[in-house]
C-alpha cells in the first residue's frame, strides 16, 4: 500500500523537527502527523467491515477479540488485536513509512512490530476507553521501551470520543491497572495531589482522518463516550524496542495471553510475529547524526529497565 524510500535522502521528507520531538520528551506525545491519504483510509475502513464480521476461522488469527468490550450495556466498544495478520491494508499499514521514520525517532532505537489494536465506537452508543498508561497491560516484557502509535480512521474530535492526554503524565512512573472499560475516572483514586492537578488539564487529540499521534508507554490516556451523529474508528500501531525480552514468568494476567504468540522469559521476541520493521540505523546511516530522536536511555528509564 506505501512505496517505499529506497535512499536515506529519500526518508527526509518523513522526518520529525526538531520541535517535535522536543515535545514529546517533555509531554510524552506529540500529534498531527499524516501517515495515510484519503484513499488509504478508504481501504482500511472497507476492510474493517470484514474485520467485524469475521468467521471462526479467521478470528483464531485474532490474539484478542470482542465486538463488544463495553463494561455498559448500553454502549458498544468493538476491540480487537492482530488485524494484521488478517487483512492486506492493516498488514501494510506497519511499514508506512511516515509511520516508521517517526517510530525510530521517538523510540531512538531500531524496532519491531509489538502488536496492533483496533478500537470503533459507533454512533450515539459507542463506549469509552478509561484512562491507563498502556505498559500497565504490557509488564509481561521488558525492558520498558515500547510507543503507541493512533491512527484515526474518521476525523476524531471531542464531540465522537477522541483521545486525551495528561501531558507530563510519563515521569509518573507505572500505576495500577484501574480498568479499560469500566469507570471513566477510576484512575484518579490512586493519584496524588499534583498528578490530580496535571490529570484536570488534559489535552483532547483532536486529528484528522490519516493523522496520528504517538505516545510513550506511561503516558495516561483515554477516551470518552461518543454520543455524537458520527462514528470513531481508529487503528493503534504498538512497536517495541528491537531487543524486547518476555517478561511473561510470574504475570499475573497469563489468561489474557492466551492467544497471544508464545514469548518466553528472558528470549528475545524475534519470531515472525515480531518482525522488524526498521532498522534505522543501517537505512539512515548516510543522514549521520542529523536526525532529531531521543535518548532512549533517559527517556524509556525505568526501574526494571
Amino acid at each position: 500500500m506505501f512505496v517505499q524510500p529506497k535512499t536515506a535522502k529519500e526518508w527526509e521528507q518523513y522526518m520529525l523537527s526538531e520541535e517535535q520531538v522536543s515535545f514529546f520528551k517533555e509531554n510524552g506525545f506529540v500529534k498531527g502527523i499524516k501517515i495515510l491519504t484519503e484513499e488509504q483510509v478508504d481501504i482500511l475502513n472497507q476492510e474493517l467491515v470484514k474485520l467485524q464480521s469475521v468467521n471462526e476461522a479467521e478470528k483464531k488469527l485474532f490474539y484478542h477479540y470482542e465486538s463488544n468490550e463495553s463494561v455498559d450495556p448500553s454502549k458498544v466498544l468493538f476491540h480487537a488485536i492482530g488485524g494484521w495478520r488478517v487483512t492486506p491494508g492493516f498488514h501494510d499499514l506497519f511499514w508506512a513509512p511516515a509511520y516508521r521514520m517517526a517510530a525510530y525517532q521517538l523510540l531512538g532505537q531500531s524496532f519491531r512490530l509489538f502488536h496492533d489494536q483496533l478500537f470503533c465506537k459507533p454512533a450515539k452508543h459507542g463506549g469509552v476507553v478509561a484512562w491507563h498508561q498502556d505498559f500497565s497491560y504490557w509488564t509481561f516484557t521488558k525492558p520498558m521501551h515500547h510507543l503507541t502509535c493512533w491512527i484515526g480512521l474518521d476525523d476524531a474530535n471531542v464531540e465522537n470520543g477522541c483521545l486525551y492526554f495528561v501531558p507530563g503524565s510519563h515521569k509518573w512512573g507505572l500505576l495500577p491497572i484501574t480498568g479499560l472499560t469500566g469507570d471513566m475516572d477510576a484512575v484518579r483514586e490512586i493519584l496524588n495531589k499534583k498528578q490530580l492537578e496535571q490529570f484536570d488539564n488534559s489535552i483532547a487529540n483532536e486529528l484528522p482522518k490519516g493523522y496520528a499521534s504517538f505516545h510513550h508507554p506511561l503516558t495516561m490516556h483515554g477516551s470518552y463516550a461518543n454520543t455524537s451523529d458520527r462514528s470513531r474508528r481508529a487503528i493503534v500501531l504498538n512497536a517495541m524496542n528491537y531487543n524486547t525480552l518476555g517478561n511473561t514468568a510470574g504475570y499475573s494476567r497469563l489468561e489474557a495471553l492466551k492467544s497471544f504468540p508464545t514469548m518466553e522469559q528472558d528470549k528475545v521476541l524475534d519470531s515472525n510475529f515480531f518482525p522488524l520493521l526498521f532498522d534505522g540505523d543501517k537505512e539512515l546511516e548516510a543522514l549521520g547524526k542529523n536526525i532529531p530522536k531521543v535518548d532512549y536511555t533517559e527517556l524509556y528509564n525505568y526501574p526494571n529497565n
